[in-house]
């Protein structure tokens, strides 16, 4: 029964963030007076499908729920005759264009935003300052630093977030000696050197120095706001060192999750309740906003590249060739999916 629900609750989640990814791109381009042939939740067979009175667009729900789209005249290289010219894509403004492309990622930020501040008034607001809390024995930060203690760095790097904690003792890939700066309860500034311990889980090594954060939720319309603003910002700016670690070989793809590894949290997440649950789908909906702003073919950062490079040059990019582009990068997109997949599959197994 539990594996069922985990399913169920599995396909809401994606659902819901293909779900409002879509709409986004969707009512822009309705918005905008954009011929829309198709709305879909779901990839793959057409499940259920409808049409509105005085609507031309079909509205789908497909078998695999690990996508969407919307299919709008303008994007293909093939012209449909039917279609007058003033409702295509390609011949709307460069404000309307790219309104309609960054839409779908605005969209599941915007949806992070309200469920950080639902999550907030309801269950409370954790403090954001990497100030620790528990320190667990054991370990090499256990009877060196102190509760009360605020870091500052890690390694060189400033630290002003539990969000930046995380990621820099993530990034531990060895038991060499780490740095930490702190500050203590008198305002004092100390830097420690740290050698982590080394632990092994399933077979996978790592590096921990024993520093844990336990505090408890503030409540308050203030705190709930204030926690709300820097989470997203610290979110963001989380994805972009990620990122970044993940060019230059810091993080290895057996670090990223697919579809079956996503599965695996929500049903780790579920166990702990509501309030987890809707923490996933923030971290996840800000994720697929990040993801697709990327200025990467296949995606809509792709597609808003080759907007700016017609800007620039006043004059489009083939269609032929964008969308041969766009073809590979997809390939490529797919090749990785079916990578990461294979690596959730192991690291479940």
């Amino acid at each position: 029964m539990t594996v069922v629900l985990n399913i169920l609750l599995f396909c809401f989640i994606l659902g819901l963030l293909v779900t409002v990814h879509e709409f986004g791109h969707f009512i822009f381009a309705k918005k905008a007076g954009i011929y829309v042939y198709e709305f879909s939740i779901g990839m793959g067979p057409k499940l259920f499908g409808f049409k509105r009175k005085n609507d031309e667009t079909a509205y789908s729900i497909r078998l695999l729920p690990i996508g969407g789209y919307v299919h709008i005249a303008g994007e293909d290289v093939e012209e449909d005759s039917d279609v007058p010219q003033d409702k295509r894509l390609n011949n709307k403004t460069f404000t309307q264009r790219f309104l309609v492309m960054i839409a779908g990622a605005m969209n599941n930020f915007i949806l992070a935003i309200i469920l950080l501040l639902v999550s907030g008034f309801i269950f409370g607001t954790p403090g954001t300052k990497p100030i620790i809390n528990e320190l667990v024995k054991g370990y090499p930060a256990y009877g060196v630093l102190e509760k009360g203690d605020q870091i500052l760095e890690i390694n060189g790097k400033k630290t002003s977030t539990w969000d930046d904690v995380l990621l820099d003792l993530q990034l531990i890939k060895s038991n060499k000696d780490v740095k930490v700066k702190v500050k203590d309860n008198q305002g004092d500034v100390k830097t420690f050197t740290l050698k982590p311990k080394e632990i092994e889980v399933d077979g996978q090594k790592y590096y921990k120095l024993g520093i844990a954060n336990t505090q408890e939720n503030e409540r308050g319309f203030i705190s709930t706001l204030k926690y709300t603003a820097i989470k997203f910002y610290s979110s963001i700016k989380t994805m972009f060192r990620v990122l970044g670690n993940l060019f230059v070989g810091n993080i290895g793809l057996n670090s990223m999750s697919g579809p079956v590894g996503i599965y695996n949290v929500v049903g780790e997440q579920a166990q702990y309740g509501i309030s987890k649950i809707i923490d996933l789908i923030i971290l996840l909906s800000i994720n697929v906003g990040f993801i697709n702003l990327i200025p990467f073919p296949a995606f809509d950062g792709g597609k808003v590249l080759f907007l700016i490079i017609e800007k620039i040059r006043r004059k489009p990019v083939s269609s032929r060739v964008e969308n041969t582009i766009h073809n590979i990068g997809f390939v490529l997109l797919m090749g990785l999916m079916l990578i990461i997949t294979v690596n959730d599959i192991f690291r479940i197994f």
